[in-house]
């Protein structure tokens, strides 16, 4: 019913402009032109007289000659005035009533389908009009009665296992783990370790299960990145929402640190959640701007915050995206990697490729990016898992054939696509 009464006050409006103009346009009828014209005939013969009477005057001595002019040039004026009038509505006599039919008729089709067209650009067509206390309460009321974590993961679907590429040994080295921690419950080094590699698997219920279990163990020794990496857990397991418990979580790494970037990022999450675009645009706004660009979450803001400026009704243009540094490691950490062994030089390019891989998987990345990791893969012998992320990629940019291209080469030279 409010859409109904807001389109019904629009079209009221646009019609009230076209019938305005309409009636400027059209209101000339022959019998009122020939009225018009008639006074002003009359109105030109009386200053012509008024002319001629002053010559008279001035030859009589009743007016002096320097009054004379100055009433000339005013009469003069009037006279003047008078004829342009009359030619003016003469030239609208003379112009077709048809042409002018049909140029009323394309101005109102222009102001309607303009009107119309224009809100439904940049309007928010459906959205209820409401005043900004009241919007503020409506989202209070969503933000206080949504679901709980409990409710949200029992909407997910189940965990369908372990991806189908991950190896059988490491499958066997992570059961083991659930095992030990079965039996060692209150060891804070297992839990840590299965809450990470059980996220690995994609199984998030148990690793947020896991990771509750290691705050309750912690307890006042837990530190920020402990409550902000719960948080992420629990907004996983629940397919990206951002429920009461996982707003808890963050709130307790804000509270031990302000500035903690994953936790004011998934807050500013929950704020666009509930309506709160304003709150959620000055969290993202802060976050984007100090960066640092390279950060996982960085790509992310970057994306959404334009959409999200325009609901906060901000105008903003968020900064450019930087170059994809694929240069390789720098001369230092050649230089460093020269001295180590081969096991931490191993260890040193297994941790590159697996934060790329989780920030391509988390956030997505440029065609570049993900090139350079199925070459890395394949560098260091991960072929099938080069293949997997080369699979990845194809879905990726199914629609984007250059970008397509860039990876496939990538691929090519990796001797895992012909």
């Amino acid at each position: 019913m409010d859409n109904l009464a807001f389109w019904a006050i629009i079209g009221a409006a646009t019609l009230a402009t076209i019938l305005v103009l309409a009636r400027r346009l059209l209101a000339v009828s022959s019998g009122d032109t020939s009225k018009d014209e008639a006074e002003m005939t009359s109105d030109m013969k009386v200053y012509r007289d008024q002319l001629s009477e002053l010559d008279r005057d001035i030859a009589r001595g009743t007016v002096s000659k320097e009054d004379a002019d100055r009433a000339r040039v005013e009469i003069s004026r009037r006279l003047l005035d008078a004829d342009k009038a009359a030619k003016a509505r003469k030239a609208a006599q003379d112009t077709p009533k048809g042409l002018t039919r049909v140029t009323m008729g394309l101005i109102a089709i222009i102001l309607a389908a303009g009107s119309f067209g224009l809100y439904w650009t940049i309007g928010v067509p459906g959205a209820p009009d409401y005043g900004r206390a009241k919007r503020i309460a409506i989202s209070d009321e969503v933000r206080q009665n949504r679901p709980s974590q409990e409710q949200a993961e029992a909407q997910m679907p189940v965990w369908g296992g372990p991806p189908i590429d991950a190896p059988a040994d490491y499958l066997e080295l992570v059961d083991g783990l659930r095992k030990a921690v079965e039996g060692r419950p209150d060891d804070p080094r297992g839990l840590d370790l299965l809450a990470t590699h059980e996220a690995a698997l994609g199984n998030m219920v148990a690793a947020r299960k896991a990771m509750s279990q290691l705050l309750e163990i912690k307890g006042d020794t837990a530190t920020p990145d402990d409550y902000a990496r719960q948080a992420e857990l629990m907004i996983n397991a629940a397919g990206g929402f951002v429920s009461p418990d996982a707003e808890a979580m963050l709130r307790a790494a804000l509270e031990r640190d302000p500035t903690h970037a994953f936790a004011r990022f998934y807050t500013g999450l929950m704020f666009a959640q509930n309506g709160r675009p304003d709150l959620a645009f000055r969290m993202w706004r802060r976050l984007l701007e100090e960066g640092p660009t390279d950060a996982e979450w960085w790509p992310a803001i970057r994306d959404q915050i334009g959409d999200l400026a325009a609901l906060a009704g901000e105008d903003y243009i968020p900064p450019s995206a930087p170059e994809s540094d694929l240069s390789g490691p720098s001369a230092d950490d050649i230089a460093a990697a020269e001295d180590m062994s081969e096991e931490d030089r191993a260890e040193m390019i297994q941790g590159m490729i697996t934060r790329l891989s989780d920030r391509l998987a988390a956030y997505g990345g440029t065609p570049a990016e993900w090139a350079r990791l199925i070459m890395a893969l394949s560098v260091v012998g991960e072929t099938d898992q080069a293949a997997a992320i080369y699979a990845e990629a194809q879905s990726v940019f199914a629609t984007q054939p250059e970008a397509l291209t860039i990876v496939t080469r990538a691929a090519q030279q990796a001797g895992i696509a012909e």
